[in-house]
C-alpha cells in the first residue's frame, strides 16, 4: 500500500467519523454578513489556515478547490461566486464529496443566497485533475500538497498551472518546517497523511512552485501550528511546524528571475523628496513600500546610507514592487 492509499484511508474515516482535531487550523472562521457556515462543516474543516481572500475574489471568478473536506471553504468561495458551478470541488475521496453534497443541503437551509448547484462536485485526484485547460482564475488547496512526496508534488502544481488562466492564482495554505526531519518521520505514511512529516522548509516549497513556472509568488501570513516531541514522537529533538499561506500566480518569470514577496519593505529617509532607482521603484520619503526580496537585494546593494529595507515579514497584502 503507497503513501496515497494510507491518505485515502485517513480521510475516508474521517468523512464518515468526522474528526475535529485531524488538522486544526490556526484561522477564526471566517465572519461575512449573510453567510453562515454548518457546525458539520466547522467540525469538517481539516485545513490548517485559510485560501479564501477577498482580493483573490472579484468580478465573479471561476474557482477550483482540490481536497474538499466538508465544503467549508467552498462555501466560502461560493459566497464570492453565486453562480451554477462558479465553484469546482474535486476529491478522491468519494466519501468526503458525498459528505460535502449533504452538507451543502444544511448550508442551503442556513443561507437564503446559496444553492448547492453553486457548487460542482468532481470526482478525481490531484495529479490528474478532471478540468479544462486555461479555464480557472482562482485554484486553491488546503493542507493536501504538503501530503505529496517530490515527484507527485511537481505533478500536483503542474495541474494546478495547466487548469488556470493566465494570471490565474494558486492559492495555498500548508505546513512548512526549517528543520531536518529523520527518515523515520518523513516515511510514517499517516504523519505524512495527518500534514505533519511532508513539511519543507518555505525555501523549497517556494522553489517547487517557481520551478514549475509561476512568475510571482506572495507568502501572506507564517503561524505557529504543531510541535513533534520526544515524547510523543520518533526524535530525538524538538520539531516546531509551522503553516504558511501563499498565492502563486501564473505570471510570466521575468528574465531576472520570479519576484517573491516575503513581506520586505523599503523606507527611503533621506534630504529629498523622493528616491527613484531608475528601474521603476519610487520611495517617496518616510513612506514605506512593500518590494519583492529580488529588489530588496537589488536596493540594498546600492549601498546608501538613506535607504532602510526591512527583514522578511513573512506576512504580505498586495501593493508592492518587483
Amino acid at each position: 500500500m503507497s503513501y496515497l492509499d494510507t491518505t485515502h484511508d485517513v480521510y475516508k474515516e474521517a468523512a464518515l467519523t468526522p474528526d475535529v482535531g485531524l488538522c486544526c487550523t490556526t484561522n477564526p472562521i471566517w465572519e461575512l454578513p449573510g453567510l453562515k457556515i454548518p457546525k458539520i462543516m466547522q467540525e469538517m474543516n481539516y485545513g490548517c489556515g485559510s485560501t479564501v481572500n477577498a482580493r483573490d475574489l472579484t468580478n465573479t471568478p471561476k474557482i477550483l478547490y482540490v481536497g474538499v473536506g466538508g465544503g467549508m471553504e467552498l462555501l466560502q468561495f461560493a459566497y464570492f461566486s453565486r453562480q451554477k458551478s462558479g465553484v469546482i470541488g474535486v476529491d478522491v475521496v468519494k466519501e468526503m464529496l458525498e459528505a460535502s453534497r449533504k452538507n451543502f443541503k444544511e448550508a442551503e437551509e442556513q443561507n437564503d443566497w446559496f444553492k448547492s448547484e453553486f457548487v460542482d462536485l468532481r470526482y478525481g485526484d490531484a495529479l490528474h485533475l478532471p478540468v479544462d485547460d486555461n479555464s480557472i482564475d482562482v485554484a486553491a488547496q488546503n493542507c493536501l500538497f504538503n501530503i505529496f512526496k517530490a515527484e507527485d508534488l511537481r505533478k500536483a502544481i503542474e495541474e494546478m498551472y495547466r487548469v488556470l488562466k493566465p494570471h490565474g492564482r494558486l492559492v495555498m495554505s500548508d505546513p512548512t518546517c526549517e528543520q531536518p526531519m529523520n527518515d523515520n518521520l518523513r516515511n510514517d505514511e499517516r504523519l505524512r497523511a495527518l500534514c505533519l512529516s511532508g513539511s519543507l522548509p518555505i525555501s523549497e516549497y517556494v522553489k517547487a512552485l517557481t520551478d514549475v513556472g509561476f512568475g510571482t509568488i506572495e507568502i501572506r501570513a507564517r503561524k505557529p501550528y504543531r510541535i513533534l516531541d520526544p515524547n510523543n514522537y520518533d526524535t530525538n529533538e524538538l520539531i516546531y511546524i509551522e503553516s504558511i499561506e501563499v498565492a502563486a500566480i501564473k505570471d510570466p518569470i521575468p528574465a531576472d528571475g520570479p519576484c517573491i514577496f516575503t513581506g520586505k519593505a523599503a523606507i527611503y529617509y533621506g534630504d529629498q523628496d523622493y528616491f527613484d532607482d531608475k528601474k521603476g521603484h519610487i520611495l517617496l520619503k518616510n513612506q514605506p513600500i512593500a518590494i519583492c526580496d529580488k529588489t530588496a537585494g537589488a536596493l540594498a546593494s546600492l549601498g546608501r546610507n538613506d535607504l532602510f529595507i526591512s527583514e522578511s515579514t513573512y506576512h504580505y497584502d498586495g501593493g508592492g514592487c518587483c
